[in-house]
């Protein structure tokens, strides 16, 4: 063999062999590539990977800029033993006083125990070693002072992981409405934190960590790949003042009543602002806890306050007048054998609609509107439709409840329903949704929607303002409106919200008592659901507020008696706060001498005090040892007032000593609801007395 042919197949055979290796690259990269590259790729996405960093989350604030949620930063202090800087001379001249330090500092373990797990830590090699969570700013800022951990990262193999907690400064205050985030598959859903997530939460980072074990993951560089970027604050509509007042009365009432649960709204007339929402119910322990925004979801049927709605569309129709007479009876009337009962009933015989919506006639209303739509409920129906009471608010938190507010072509439609949807029953609307009615009244008949947003912010600088959203600019004409606020003043002021009437501002509103269903696990058991809604001051309305409990459980659960006294502990609150609200000038300078005011009562203790005083006193009538007395320019008065030992006995204008006698002697329970003078009771003078009937007393003060 020539020595050329030799070279010949000895290049040939390096050239097939780097050929055959040539290929053999090229298809197991092909494998890879194409058939293994999920494999691979799901591989090092095990060990590598980019991970979210979370930004600093928005903060929400009160409208006086108090903050009502936070983002708190909280650390994590790590160590990589294995870091090539970190030597063994380094940890062996400080491992004693970090170990003291640390132990010093958070007193969570002896000084013994942190050396022997930072020195196992270090003999094991550990990469990302957990020293100690949730540590605070300030506390970080001593411990990047302690020995070894102020040699830093590389040299000291300190790594600080900073990680945030939601935080609320005021608790339960207003908590379901400013809300909390949820994780996993809910994300967050509730309150404000819900509704402005997306403002709030910013925009994520990421940064290269990889994986050291188990869960453990460790950055590989210093810096970020992609920096966070912070979220947008929120500033809210709500006043932590009148939030604490609302929440605080609601509280003591729920808990004097036994109540299951209740809720209080305070808004703005003008602008719809929520000023204050407070939302309580009972959990199994007894306690009253903020978990449900009952305000915005919880659509039940609102009994009485929704008469507003009925008188409205009999005014706006020109079906009545406010002095048209209704025959009431004895205060039961039937419509295909379903009775209808007035509260306590009363014989009030014949008395003008106005007179029926102060006090409330169940027998008024139902006869009133049946007698006038029968032929025609579709004009009814779409009165109401008009106002907008059958639409959501469309406020920006989520849950809020659908009004249902039936028309003439449902199933469910019966002869009984346009009677009782005239005094609030077979409709369903949330207390929110109730108060806007009412606030439209009160601004000048324009119904806006509730706010609780004012502005985003982001580091100061105004991003977004929020403007009133008017949702119907008249819900009646100007006559209509007129004449409904008269009727609204006259509730207070000579009506079944008696108590809550005062000598330094006016109040306008409409109580509410209603049976509903309350289901827990299963059991459906019919309760009461007592209400007051209204505006303030009636004369130049500003505020107004709707108060709804529900199951109160000791035999009281008329509205004026159980919301009532919330409502006024609210009004009372602003009144005194605002001095715009009160009159610039004493009253008393220039008025004339006039006679004392005297409560009825007994008539020789009466006398003897007038004599003992020597003021003057005149008697009318026959000798009776009960009187009523009246003042007048030339003095006191008293008349007599018959007391039958058989029926319940008159004792409106009397002190509570005589009236719990009267009473308590023939065999009835009383309760007291205030303090002062006897303004009413809620069995009528006059009926049978059944021995244990309760009979409340609402007093000339309000003690709530």
């Amino acid at each position: 063999m020539s020595l050329k042919r030799d070279i010949l197949i000895r290049s040939s055979l390096v050239y097939l062999g780097i050929l055959l290796m040539g290929l053999l690259i090229f298809g197991k990269a092909l494998q890879l590539q194409i058939f293994e590259k999920d494999k691979w790729a799901q591989e090092e996405n095990s060990t590598v990977r980019h991970k979210v960093i979370e930004p600093s989350r928005g903060n929400i604030y009160s409208a006086d800029g108090r903050l009502l949620a936070v983002s708190v930063p909280y650390y994590e202090i790590r160590m990589d033993f294995q870091s090539e800087s970190f030597t063994r001379d380094i940890f062996d001249a400080g491992v004693d006083e970090l170990a003291k330090s640390l132990s010093g500092l958070f007193r969570d373990r002896h000084w013994s125990t942190y050396k022997r797990l930072l020195v196992n830590a270090r003999e094991n090699g550990k990469r990302y070693f957990l020293v100690k969570r949730n540590v605070t700013y300030t506390q970080l800022q001593q411990v990047k002072q302690f020995p070894i951990f102020r040699q830093g990262r590389y040299r000291g193999g300190v790594q600080y992981v900073q990680q945030n907690k939601r935080v609320r400064p005021y608790g339960i205050l207003a908590a379901r409405t400013v809300g909390y985030t949820m994780h996993d598959d809910y994300k967050s859903v509730v309150g404000i934190e819900g509704a402005y997530d997306t403002e709030l939460k910013g925009v994520e980072g990421y940064r290269l960590m990889r994986k050291i074990r188990g869960d453990v993951w460790m950055p590989i560089n210093d810096a970020n790949e992609i920096e966070p970027m912070d979220g947008h604050d929120i500033i809210t509509t709500l006043d932590v003042d009148l939030q604490d007042v609302a929440e605080n009365a609601l509280y003591k009432q729920l808990e004097r009543h036994e109540a299951d649960h209740g809720t209080v709204v305070l808004m703005e007339v003008r602008t719809g602002k929520v000023k204050a929402i407070a939302n309580l119910s009972r959990d199994e322990d007894g306690c009253y806890i903020e978990d449900y925004n009952f305000a915005i979801g919880e659509s039940t049927e609102p009994g009485s306050t929704f008469k507003l709605a009925s008188m409205i569309a009999l005014l706006e129709d020109g079906h009545v007048h406010p002095n048209d007479i209704v025959d009431v009876g004895n205060g039961v009337t039937s419509f295909y054998g379903h009775k209808v009962e007035d509260s306590g009933h009363e014989s009030l015989g014949k008395i003008t609609i106005g007179r029926a919506f102060e006090v409330s006639s169940n027998v008024a209303f139902s006869k009133t509107v049946n007698e006038n739509y029968k032929d025609k409920p579709e004009q009814f129906v779409n009165r109401l439709y008009e106002m907008g009471l059958n639409r959501k608010l469309g406020i920006e938190i989520r849950g809020e409840g659908q009004p249902d507010i039936k028309y003439t072509d449902s199933e469910l439609w019966s002869g009984l329903t346009l009677p009782m949807m005239s005094m609030g029953y077979e409709v369903r609307m949330t207390p929110l949704q109730i108060l806007a009615l009412y606030n439209a009244v009160a601004n000048s008949g324009k119904m806006v929607k509730p706010m609780f947003v004012e502005e985003i912010r982001f580091h100061g600088k105004v991003e977004k303002q929020f403007e009133t959203e008017v949702l119907n600019s008249h819900i009646c004409s100007k006559e209509t409106l007129s004449q409904i606020k008269k009727m609204l003043e006259g509730v207070v002021e000579n009506g079944t919200a008696r108590n809550l009437d005062n000598s330094h501002y006016k109040i306008a509103g409409k109580t509410g008592t209603a049976q509903v269903s309350l289901n827990k696990e299963g059991y459906v058991k019919s309760l009461y659901q007592a209400s007051f809604v209204g505006y303030f001051p009636a004369d130049k309305p500003k505020y107004s507020c709707i108060v709804v409990v529900n199951a109160p459980s000791r035999q009281i659960y008329y509205g004026n008696v159980v919301a009532g006294p919330i409502f006024r502990d609210i009004t009372d609150r602003i009144y005194v706060r605002e001095y715009e609200m009160q009159a610039k000038q004493t009253q008393l300078a220039g008025q004339t001498l006039q006679a004392p005011y005297s409560k009825s009562g007994n008539g020789d203790a009466l006398e003897s005090v007038f004599e003992y005083l020597n003021l003057s006193l005149e008697k009318r009538g026959k000798e009776s040892l009960w009187v009523s007395t009246q003042s007048t320019p030339e003095g006191v008065l008293a008349s007599s007032r018959p007391i039958t030992s058989q029926l319940i006995p008159n004792v409106v204008d009397m002190g509570l000593k005589d009236a719990v006698y009267l009473l308590e002697s023939r065999g009835l329970k009383v309760v007291v609801a205030g303090r002062g003078t006897v303004r009413r009771q809620s069995q009528l003078p006059g009926g049978v007395i059944r021995k244990g009937t309760v009979v409340v007393l609402d007093m000339s003060l309000n003690e709530g």
